[in-house]
């Protein structure tokens, strides 16, 4: 009996983060079969998808003179500018082919506002302006989430420590997870996830 009260969480396997992709994320394709394992155990799934439009703020290819990977202040404070990736309606942005997307119960599309960034499942990057999920959640009944995707060190830790910040009690299944690791950011988000109460397995 898969228990109401627990969702998984599949964060971004789009194929623009796996190997081939515009940012891709090393071995991110080799978690999708033990995702897919994963979702008959949980009462609810939601799936989430970076949803760039063209020219997106995010992009180095929109500041002039910028490189990938750099960084900018943004109103909301500090971005890392990426190459452009996980533009709308492109097969960058389409889920992986090999990701089970028929159980899913909710698709969070992310991102999608051209002068800000979003990370979180939760929130833009501004950490305020909400993308919904919390109140779908809390309307199911779900208390306890786990998270999986890409990648651990940016969109998977800032969903794992909003989560646990809005009182849900949020496990990350590290196995099904792989990371950026930009300039040690791993490293990092995994100290803030376990500082917020986040269990990593």
């Amino acid at each position: 009996m898969r228990d109401a009260t627990e969702a998984l969480i599949v964060i971004d396997i789009q194929n623009d983060f796996c190997p081939g992709g515009a940012l891709a994320v090393a071995e991110g394709d080799a978690i999708v079969p033990g995702v897919n394992a994963l979702m008959e155990e949980f009462g609810a799934l939601v799936l989430t998808q970076d949803w760039h439009p063209a020219g997106h703020s995010s992009f180095a290819s929109s500041h002039a003179g910028k490189e990938p990977f750099g960084m900018v202040e943004m109103p909301y404070g500090p971005q890392v500018l990426w190459p452009d990736h996980c533009v709308q309606g492109s097969h960058g942005a389409a889920f992986h082919a090999g990701l089970n997307t028929d159980p899913a119960d909710l698709v969070i599309r992310k991102g999608f506002r051209p002068q800000i960034d979003s990370y979180s499942a939760f929130f833009e990057n501004d950490r305020s302006t909400p993308t919904g999920l919390e109140g779908y959640l809390h309307t199911r009944g779900v208390t306890r989430l786990t998270m999986v995707g890409l990648a651990t060190d940016f969109c998977v830790a800032y969903s794992a420590t909003d989560g646990a910040r809005l009182g849900f009690d949020v496990t990350v299944r590290a196995d099904l997870c792989r990371a950026i690791d930009l300039d040690g950011s791993l490293g990092i988000a995994l100290e803030q996830m376990a500082a917020a109460g986040v269990t990593i397995t």
